[in-house]
């Protein structure tokens, strides 16, 4: 299991666009500091595949670096492509997620035991039941 592969995971697993992170965060992912040279150089952060096994990871998950920010140690990762798929699967086989997907995720709750099913507007019930007849248990 090559070094960063974490990240690559993490990245294929995102349904965003935009993925930030700061340096912290990669590392905790990936399970391993980051090399002194990722905090020096922002040219450790370019695109170029032959730059390190780590750029690598992120860009056969379909992402790109970018916003990198050296004096904050974070950056920002963008889907560039659909990442590559293992055992060579057909491009186009998953559906496509909309930008939007998953940006609500855990920032809503639900109580137990609240019926999504039925009208927020008690006007608006009586209209359905003076039209449709009352609801019937079945």
């Amino acid at each position: 299991m090559p070094k960063y592969s974490a990240l690559g995971d993490y990245l294929k697993r995102q349904h965003r666009e935009i993925v930030p992170l700061t340096f912290g965060e990669i590392e905790k992912i990936t399970g391993t500091k980051l090399p002194p040279s990722a905090r020096k150089h922002r040219p450790w952060w370019s695109n170029n595949p032959h730059n390190s096994v780590m750029t690598k990871v992120w860009l056969e998950a379909g992402f790109e670096s970018e916003q990198v920010d050296m004096t904050k140690r974070k950056l920002v990762f963008r889907r560039a492509r659909t990442p590559k798929r293992e055992g060579g699967g057909q491009p186009g086989t998953e559906p496509p997620f909309h930008p939007a997907y998953g940006a609500m995720q855990g920032l809503i709750r639900i109580m137990p035991g609240t019926d999504l099913t039925q009208p927020a507007d008690p006007e608006w019930a009586a209209r359905l039941d003076a039209e449709f007849g009352p609801e019937r248990e079945h």
